[in-house]
Order: structure tokens, then C-alpha cells, then sequence
């Protein structure tokens, strides 16, 4: 038993898989490039920078920022160099299968799952925030029943308000059903609204320079205050805040059965997303802290904050639908570009998880449906749309940012088992061919893991460090008034999650891999 746990998968049946694809390979590098900064650019650009900046780091976030960019550098030439040598459309799950054996690809797998898949979930309850505000400066008003997850934080606890997010959940019904008419297509939508959020990212950075007031600057790094709030301890917690706000870079990776030629495209979409993004990063969060005091920018909405300091009067146009009877057109093409990055968000995430089930399933440890190629549309057409069902679902019910820790956990995890496989990869084949290989081998995956074990320390001390009592966690969830703090929630998903995904393995995947049943070791 302990033989079928830790079987790997040979390397050459994996570049086997590679070749007998039933996909279409349509995706070149500057769709490679535009899928990771579809997926990076969203929740973390309008919401977290302002948070990790008005708690932690004041206008030092732009340092925040390079270090985080330095850390998924790391993981990313590990990616890059996997991608290129292992170009399947698992990601992490297919280099865990190779590498440290089936149990670890299923943990992964399930960890995915948790990454992409909730994550969506999660940035639609955003999403919606900023449909329901244009739609306002429209005249159209969702009321807030339809609009708000059943599950929300009040006063610190989460309670449950019996409202449902039906926008949300038509958000990822909608992008999950182009993702079944094609990947060329959705790649083509994903690549236009790429273009909208970055065109209005850059506008901003431009008109908001010539409103920066230095004295916001000053101080740079703000004293500490206690614990990580701000000084250089508040730095570094930025740094792990915003680590997964470049979340995305890695999903092109689960592009390498669509992609014409992976080997070498996939590392020019990883390490180019990763790169444009950053810079682009940095410079939003410089001109928003030059515009507005650090300390005002905790709110959902940061750059709407920084547009309305702004408030050009040529920006002013008439509009009846709004109170004030004009309207900032700047702020309205902010929320456009919100909007639209988080759509892509959505877009990609979705992708790239049924690209990991579909993988999953071929190999046996999830229902082979995930794995069933549409004849006309050539997509995993029927996993796709289950996993839309499930996402929509908790969609619905989460509210934003409920699973951040969860999530970040999982994928802090991922990035260091990416590590891990370029040193058993390079040790136990060596003679395989490189398209890409990670320099200053083996420092590169050494830091990346000790920059991942670092970002995961965070949330879980949180959650460890929590002194809440009175969990009332089902009392919650079937309409009760317990209390069930932001501190414990993490911890009892996280648990609850791995328990079903042991138990799904236990009762599914170990008895239909179709590893086990050959005689790979």
C-alpha cells in the first residue's frame, strides 16, 4: 500500500501524454503572456494594495512589492523550467506526480482546487461590488439581497445575513461558458479586457503623477506602531500580504496542452507576466500613496479613493443619474477597468483549474467526465461546466477575501513543491532535455522554498496566535448567530477541506488510479 502511495509517474509517460493531446494547440507566447497578467492583475491591484499599505507598510508597499516580486521569481524560473520540461496541463499536480509520488500530486491536486477554484469565488464577490456601482451610475439598482453573500463578516465574526450574490454567481456561470465554446475565443475576449485594465492602469499612473504631494511620502517606511504595523517588521508583512497578489503566473503553466509551442513559450508567459506586472505594481502603488495619506487607504476601492482626491475638473462631465448631477469620467473608467480585470481574474482561474482536473482525471484519481473532450468545441466542455456550477455556488455564499489565508496557504505550498521537483528533476534525470533551465542553480529553488515557508508562516500563526472563544461553526452555517471569528475561520476550513479531500482520495482516487495498476515506481 505504501508502494501505490508513493508511485511516480515515469517522465516518459508524461511527455507521452504530452504528445497524444486531444486539445487544439492554439495559444503563441503574447496569449501566454496576456493569460498571466489576466489572472495577476485584479483583486490585488484595487483592493489589496490599499489594505497592505494603510495596516503594514505605508508608502514603503512599493518595497513590499519588490520583495514579493523577488520571492515569485523564484518559483517562477522553477515554473519556467518544468513548464519547458514537463509541458502538461497539470501544473504543480502533474510535477508533484513525477516527482514525490501520487499522495503528494493528490494534496496538490486538492490544494489547486483551493487556489484557482475558491479563489474565483472569492474575487466574483469583488467582482460584483463593482458591477452593482456602475450599473448605479446607470440608474439601474441591484438590491443589496441579490448582490451580497450569504456568509459576511459584522463587527468581526461571521454571520449569516440570508442573502444571496446572484450577480457573482452569474459572473462565473457567464466566463465558464465561453471557457466551454473555446479556448482561442476566450482567449481572444481575455486579451481585450487584458488591454482595457492595463490602458487604465497606465492612465491613472500618468494623470496621478501630476498630483502626487510628496509630504505623502514622508515618512517613507512609518514607524512601527507594534507587532507589523509599519517599520520594517510592517514591510515584510506587506510583502506576504501582497505575495499573492501575483497569484496568476503560475496558471500558464496549465496552458502547456494548448500552447503551440511550450517549451518555449511557457517560460516567456511566466517570467514576462510576472515582469510586467510588477512594474506595473509598483507604479500604481507610488502614485496612489503620493495622492492620498497612506492611512486613508483601507477601504475596498483604493484607486477610486485616489481618483476622487484628484477630482480634475476636466475629468467632470453632466449626468443625470448621479446626485451631484456630473460625474468623474475618471473614476467611471476606474471601475471599467476594475471590472474588467476581474472578470479576466475569474476567466483564468476557472481555466486553469479544469486544466488541472482534466489532467487529474486522465490519471484516473477524479471522474473521467473532467476529462471528456467536447467533438466540436475540443474542451473539457462537461468538467468545465460542473466546476462553474460549484464555483458559482460558493460564489453565492463566501464573501471577499473569507478564504484569503486558506488560499494563501495552498498556494505558498505549491510554489515550494515546484522548488522541490527542479532539484529532484535535475538530480534523478539529468540527461533530460532543458529547454529552460533555472540559473544559479541551486540557490534559485533553495530561496524559493525558504521565501514560500516564510509566507505561509503568516496566516497559520494568525490562526495558531488566536485567543477567540465561543465558535459556534454550524450554528453559523445553518442559519444560527454564532460567532466564528476571522482569526479561526481559516483554520477550520483548512482542516474540514484536507478531511474531505483525504477522504475523496481514499475512497476514489486510490481505487481507480490507473498508475497504480501498472508497474510504475
Amino acid at each position: 500500500m505504501g508502494g501505490r502511495l508513493f508511485a511516480r509517474k515515469p517522465v516518459a509517460h508524461v511527455q507521452a501524454e504530452f504528445h497524444t493531446g486531444e486539445m487544439k494547440r492554439t495559444l503563441g507566447p503574447f496569449n501566454l503572456v496576456s493569460l498571466g497578467v489576466g489572472a495577476i492583475i485584479g483583486a490585488g491591484i484595487f483592493v489589496m494594495t490599499g489594505q497592505a499599505a494603510a495596516v503594514y507598510a505605508g508608502p514603503a508597499v512599493a518595497i513590499s512589492f519588490v520583495i514579493a516580486g523577488i520571492a515569485c521569481t523564484f518559483a517562477a524560473l522553477c515554473y519556467a523550467e518544468l513548464a519547458s520540461t514537463i509541458p502538461v496541463s497539470g501544473s504543480a499536480y502533474s510535477y508533484a506526480y513525477v516527482t514525490m509520488g501520487e499522495v503528494f500530486a493528490w494534496t496538490m491536486g486538492w490544494l489547486l482546487l483551493l487556489e484557482y477554484g475558491l479563489a474565483a469565488s472569492t474575487v466574483a464577490a469583488g467582482w460584483t461590488g463593482y458591477v452593482v456601482s456602475l450599473l448605479h451610475d446607470f440608474g439601474l439598482i441591484i438590491p443589496p439581497q441579490f448582490a451580497e453573500s450569504m456568509f459576511q463578516y459584522q463587527d468581526g465574526a461571521l454571520v449569516n445575513t440570508g442573502h444571496i450574490n446572484l450577480v457573482g454567481a452569474a459572473g462565473i456561470l457567464a466566463v465558464s461558458l465561453l471557457l466551454v465554446v473555446g479556448v482561442s475565443e476566450s482567449a481572444v475576449v481575455n486579451n481585450i479586457i487584458v488591454a482595457i485594465k492595463v490602458i487604465v492602469l497606465l492612465a491613472f499612473i500618468a494623470i496621478g503623477v501630476t498630483y502626487v504631494n510628496p509630504a505623502n511620502w514622508d515618512p517613507f517606511v512609518p514607524p512601527n506602531e507594534g507587532g507589523a504595523h509599519f517599520g520594517p517588521q510592517g514591510v515584510l508583512r506587506a510583502a506576504s500580504v501582497v505575495f499573492f497578489a501575483y497569484v496568476g503566473f503560475e496558471a500558464v503553466s496549465t496552458a502547456a496542452g494548448e500552447a503551440r509551442n511550450p517549451q518555449r513559450d511557457l517560460p516567456i508567459g511566466i517570467l514576462g507576466s510576472l515582469v510586467i506586472c510588477t512594474l506595473i505594481y509598483m507604479a500604481v502603488a507610488m502614485v496612489m500613496t503620493g495622492v492620498v495619506p497612506f492611512r486613508e487607504l483601507g477601504v475596498p476601492a483604493p484607486i477610486a479613493v485616489a481618483i476622487d482626491r484628484m477630482n480634475p475638473e476636466w475629468a467632470m462631465i453632466p449626468w443625470a443619474n448621479s446626485e451631484t448631477g456630473t460625474l468623474n469620467i475618471l473614476s467611471l473608467l476606474i471601475k471599467i477597468g476594475a471590472f474588467a480585470g476581474l472578470t479576466s481574474v475569474m476567466l483564468v482561474l476557472i481555466y486553469a483549474q479544469t486544466r488541472v482536473f482534466y489532467q487529474m482525471a486522465r490519471d484516473g484519481l477524479i471522474p473521467g467526465f473532467f476529462a471528456n473532450i467536447h467533438k466540436t468545441f475540443k474542451t473539457p466542455a462537461m468538467g468545465t461546466i460542473v466546476l462553474g456550477i460549484l464555483i458559482a455556488i460558493a460564489a453565492a455564499l463566501l464573501p471577499l477575501g473569507v478564504l484569503g489565508d486558506l488560499v494563501s496557504l495552498g498556494t505558498a505550498l505549491a510554489f515550494a513543491i515546484v522548488c522541490i521537483s527542479v532539484m529532484y528533476m535535475r538530480s534523478a534525470h539529468p540527461e533530460i532535455a532543458r529547454p529552460f533551465k533555472v540559473p544559479l542553480y541551486p540557490i534559485t529553488p533553495i530561496l524559493g522554498v525558504i521565501a514560500c515557508v516564510m509566507f505561509m508562516m503568516g496566516p497559520i500563526l494568525i490562526g495558531l496566535a488566536s485567543q477567540a472563544t465561543g465558535i459556534d461553526y454550524w450554528a453559523v452555517i445553518f442559519g444560527g448567530t454564532g460567532t466564528v471569528t476571522r482569526e479561526y475561520l481559516p483554520t477550520i476550513l483548512l482542516v474540514s477541506y484536507v478531511v474531505i479531500g483525504a477522504l475523496v482520495y481514499a475512497f476514489y482516487g486510490f481505487r481507480n488510479s490507473k498508475l497504480t495498476h501498472t508497474d510504475a515506481k
